[in-house]
């Protein structure tokens, strides 16, 4: 058993666990965020991604021990004072939801390319989803999504828009 000391959606945390167990068991079984999902287990979907010191990687691939010192994000830190962020509303706003498991790995990638490229390309935008399945929407309203996204923080950094 490890000790490990992280911090998940700005709260410090601490937990014992197995050498064995996964980020993502830690996120859904110890810490009860049960936003992000796992989808295949081997990393090929991305419905587990959260971000890791600011960048999105597969919570279902990665030991929970190795999470030791770092700054975690997940789909529960996403809205702001209770209310939806702007990514979220905005996938709202074009249909990318559907069934909706995709949604959480799909917004945290989106919100890891936001972080780094706010006013990204179509390109950007496919390449930062890439590895993100989605059986129902097609991807061209995902792509929206955080098109409008982008817009709208851009809006609300010069005062016009929401934040």
């Amino acid at each position: 058993m490890y000790d490990i000391r992280f911090t998940v959606n700005g709260q410090p945390e601490h937990a014992t666990v197995p050498a064995t167990m996964t980020l993502l068991d830690l996120l859904r079984d110890r810490l009860a965020l049960t936003g992000t999902k796992e989808g295949c287990g081997i990393g090929e979907c991305g419905a587990c991604t959260v971000l890791l010191d600011g960048k999105p990687i597969t919570s279902c691939l990665m030991l929970a021990v190795e999470a030791d010192g770092h700054d975690i994000e997940t789909i529960e830190g996403e809205a702001v004072g209770g209310g939806l962020s702007v990514l979220q509303q905005a996938f709202i706003d074009t249909g990318a939801i559907q069934c909706g498991f995709c949604t959480p790995g799909m917004i945290m990638s989106a919100r890891g390319l936001l972080n780094r490229t706010p006013d990204p390309s179509d390109e950007n935008i496919v390449e930062a989803i890439a590895g993100n399945l989605c059986r129902c929407t097609g991807y061209e309203a995902i792509i929206a999504a955080v098109r409008l996204a982008a817009d709208r923080l851009a809006g609300a950094k010069q005062g016009r828009g929401q934040s």
